[in-house]
């Protein structure tokens, strides 16, 4: 299945925020189709290339609620992911914010579908 959602990226610097967009690939983690607003890559450079380059995080929104996430940097490439712990806690905080679905029953269902191990109604 593939799956990518809209995000919004927030790379902060010492006195300054540089905001783009992207989408999250909900399998892997990784974030493409970053497209930066009222910012010149080509002129300044990436975010993370910056000497007062401090973290890069993620916002995920959904009817008004919010999931926020940090994103990792590979300074070599430039590119941006999330990592599988964050990109599981990402899944269970997005299910109990926007469809009011709790991780235990995320988790539940998924061993159930996997031989029945899940907890018992």
């Amino acid at each position: 299945m593939d799956l990518k959602l809209p995000i919004v990226i927030h790379s902060e610097l010492s006195d300054s925020v540089i905001s783009a967009t992207g989408l999250l690939d909900l399998a892997s983690g990784e974030i493409v189709r970053v497209e930066y607003q009222d910012y010149d890559i080509r002129a300044q450079g990436l975010p993370m290339d910056h000497e007062d380059y401090e973290f890069t995080c993620g916002l995920l929104s959904h009817g008004g609620k919010d999931v926020e996430f940090s994103i990792k940097v590979d300074r070599t490439t430039g590119r941006l992911s999330v990592s599988a712990d964050e990109l599981l806690e990402i899944k269970v905080k997005a299910a109990k914010l926007f469809a009011g679905i709790e991780g235990a029953s995320l988790l539940g269902g998924s061993a159930a579908a996997q031989g029945g191990r899940g907890p018992k109604p």
